[in-house]
């Protein structure tokens, strides 16, 4: 997603930004982003009458417009990555009067405009910059390379995006062999250091080395030689999740004959919900303990979260994207505020994607659940008492009812 344009608009105190989506992995985070209340502004097509004079009839004539809307639904098609925004439009032209309803069709290189009235909260915040960024969820990392040339980059499921290129001086093997040995060591160095300073692998990423020959199976030993004598965990790290694949030149373009491996295309599909399904393994995990450190469901989540409960030391919030999608806006602050709550408190808070066989499993635990820093127990008990008092009172009403019913006999 690129970022075109964002200004204050005259009558409204939030800004709005223009967005342009680029791939069909944009038209996701444009779904994530939009929600019930915002003000969508995009081009679009519009059938309109056109009344003949002489006869008194009218033919229809489709005429491009651009639309305002304040955004009722929104439906999303994963399968052509299509997005339909629904509202009432709220800035008339000469085609579209004000207070009438229309659907936007948002598509891949179609920009859009965005205003959120309601003001940006933290899961906008975070949604729009995931939507800007090049290294998203599930970006794998890469080096192109050959001797004396190397291209690093990302690669999501769309598209590749260079990050840097490496390019070194290496003596040809009619050189000397110890000039040759000196110039692919100064070119590993160099490689090396691009890499780690462009992309970032605090978080277990998965390395492409691809090239001819040897050279990115060397490159690979020397990664893990040097991790080693530094006693880096880190670069070692790096090194053990490197795979190493043949390509014929070290150029970008190359890329396109490695991306076409099923094995790596597997791997990047289970890359972006990797930790989505791991939390979610953790959980149950934790749950089928049943010491107090596993909890789900709105209500129970609320009080550990309250407690802080859901802090460092283990406590992970796992909130489905379909409870931010809320048409009630006072359900998506409260969710947000759990949101808050826990990153205040040092805990992480994970987002899931109900579309996501882990989202799927939440849904199942009423897409909120949490495992917690220390035990908490009876968190549900409140509920409980609840269901007895209206038992109770269920019961009572029924005996006045029969009482009634006996007295109306007599």
């Amino acid at each position: 997603m690129k970022l075109l344009a964002r200004r204050i608009l005259p009558d409204m105190e939030e800004e709005q930004l223009s967005l342009l989506p680029e791939d069909p992995e944009d038209m996701w985070h444009a779904y994530n982003l939009i929600v019930v209340g915002d003000i969508v502004s995009a081009h679009a097509v519009r059938k309109i009458a056109i009344p003949n004079g002489g006869t008194g009839s009218s033919a229809s004539e489709r005429v491009h417009t651009d639309l305002t809307l304040r955004v009722k639904s929104t439906f999303f098609d994963p399968a052509v990555s299509s997005l339909r925004v629904s509202g009432v439009v709220v800035s008339e032209n000469e085609y579209v009067p004000r207070g009438s309803h229309h659907t936007l069709d948002l598509e891949v290189s179609r920009s859009f405009s965005i205003v959120k009235p309601n003001g940006w909260d933290s899961v906008a915040k975070t949604t729009l910059s995931q939507a800007l960024s090049d290294d998203r969820n599930g970006a794998m990392a890469a080096v192109v390379m050959q001797e004396g040339l190397a291209n690093i980059c990302l690669i999501t499921q769309f598209r590749t995006v260079l990050k840097t290129k490496v390019e070194s001086v290496v003596p040809k093997k009619r050189d000397k062999v110890s000039d040759q040995d000196a110039g692919m060591k100064r070119f590993f160095d160099k490689t090396l250091n691009s890499l780690v300073r462009a992309l970032d692998f605090s978080d277990t990423r998965p390395l492409l080395l691809a090239s001819p020959g040897f050279t990115a199976s060397d490159f690979k030993d020397y990664m893990t030689k040097q991790g080693r004598d530094k006693s880096d965990k880190v670069l070692s790290a790096i090194a053990k999740n490197a795979t190493v694949i043949h390509t014929n030149s070290g150029h970008l373009h190359s890329l396109n004959e490695v991306l076409k491996s099923p094995e790596v295309l597997a791997k990047m599909r289970d890359m972006v919900y990797a930790k989505e399904t791991q939390y979610m393994d953790q959980f149950f995990d934790m749950l089928k303990l049943d010491d107090g450190r596993a909890w789900y469901g709105a209500r129970a989540v609320e009080k550990a979260v309250a407690d802080g409960a859901v802090g460092p030391g283990g406590g992970v919030l796992l909130v489905n994207n379909s409870l931010f999608r809320s048409d009630d806006l006072e359900t998506r602050k409260k969710y947000v505020g759990l949101v808050d709550k826990v990153q205040l408190d040092g805990g992480e808070a994970r987002i899931l994607s109900s579309d996501h066989e882990s989202g799927q499993r939440l849904k199942l635990m009423g897409d909120i659940a949490a495992t917690l820093n220390y035990p908490m127990l009876d968190l549900d008990d409140d509920e409980e008492e609840e269901e007895e008092v209206q038992v109770v009172r269920d019961n009572g009403n029924r005996h006045e009812e029969d009482d009634d019913m006996l007295d109306s006999v007599i």
